[in-house]
């Protein structure tokens, strides 16, 4: 039998020395029903239970299938509900990994927490089902971003690397295409960051270009059987290229998804958007504060669009921030210590 992993320290426990009154204390008592949940709940050694302690600075004590938590009253509260999502998410046989719980505890600070899951009132979860896997949300944007996939035309997802922009797009458009609503996925970002010169690299355009869209590759096959991609390749249902390849083109059917769009130009930018066509859906996703073409943020494409297009009818644009970065803990700190120190050398 292992040890349970170590809790660090809890200030909020002792006086503070610097005379700051201690923050109003609470204990509450959960209870869940289908012990068979206990242990993936629990984590192996109760390292789910340590993960939720750490973060928020309280006690969990288990017994059986009761929890006992005990802290700083806001601090309790939030690892009380994070707790009741942990469950509900295993009761419904979806898994739950690190990554998972820290969202879970993300989360918690959200007053929108009741309901993310299993979807407000009595209408239908908040998820997309795709071959593999279903994909919940995992931040409060995530679920915003979601309900825009469903009913806006063109979406403008901004923000930072890690927060699922592209990854919940593509998901979106697998979804909508094994269930015959397109008929076609059409994935394309810049192939390089300073005007798609690609005459100087090795091999066929395949090959000169396919580095700059395994992103999109991974993506897909995260989504789907590797297979059943090979195969809709093959056939023309999913397509993957440079942005440069939309020239002339009408995109109707289609789920187009536009990635590292901060890297278009305002020209390539209006060419891409004009593709349009009936029955489509379009995402466009980047980040504005990583433009690598020359002339940087004023020059880019994506902020020039967003700036002439947010609000009108049929566009979503949804913002993520280091807050929702949903990979390793440590990339959202890392987000939020280069978005804080100014300007970049």
């Amino acid at each position: 039998m292992g040890r349970r992993p170590s809790r660090a320290g809890h200030p909020a426990l002792s006086p503070d020395p610097r005379g700051i009154p201690e923050p109003r204390r609470a204990r509450v008592d959960l209870t869940f029903e289908n012990q068979a949940l206990l242990g993936p709940l629990f984590g192996q050694f109760d390292a789910n239970l340590v993960q939720v302690e750490n973060r928020l600075g309280v006690y969990i004590h288990a017994r059986g299938h009761q929890v006992v938590i005990e802290g700083p009253e806001d601090d309790v509260a939030r690892a009380r509900e994070t707790l009741k999502t942990m469950y509900d998410r295993l009761a419904r046989g979806e898994a739950l990994d690190a990554g998972a719980v820290e969202s879970m505890i993300a989360m918690s600070a959200e007053p929108t927490l009741e309901g993310i899951i299993s979807g407000e009132m009595d209408g239908p979860p908040i998820m997309i089902r795709t071959r593999k896997k279903t994909i919940v949300p995992r931040s409060a944007t995530q679920i915003e971003y979601m309900r825009s996939l469903a009913k806006d035309d063109i979406i403008f997802a901004l923000g930072p690397a890690g927060t699922g922009k592209t990854y919940i797009a593509v998901a979106q458009a697998v979804s909508q295409l094994i269930t015959g609503s397109v008929q076609r996925l059409i994935l394309s970002r810049p192939a390089v960051e300073a005007g798609e010169k690609l005459g100087f690299l090795p091999g066929d355009m395949k090959e000169k270009v396919d580095p700059y869209l395994r992103p999109l590759y991974d993506a897909l096959n995260d989504c789907m059987p590797p297979e059943q991609v090979e195969r809709r390749l093959a056939n023309g249902e999913i397509e993957i290229a440079p942005i440069a390849f939309m020239r002339g083109r009408t995109l109707a059917d289609s789920f187009i998804i536009l990635d590292e769009a901060q890297n278009t130009t305002k020209e390539q930018m209006k060419m891409f958007l004009t593709r349009f066509g009936q029955n489509s859906r379009m995402v466009v996703c980047g980040d504005p504060r990583q433009v690598d073409i020359p002339g940087g943020p004023r020059m880019s494409g994506l902020n020039d669009a967003v700036e002439r297009l947010e609000g009108i009818d049929g566009f979503g644009t949804i913002r993520f921030t280091a807050a929702d970065v949903v990979r390793h803990p440590i990339v959202g700190r890392i987000v939020e210590a280069y978005e804080g120190g100014g300007e970049e050398g």
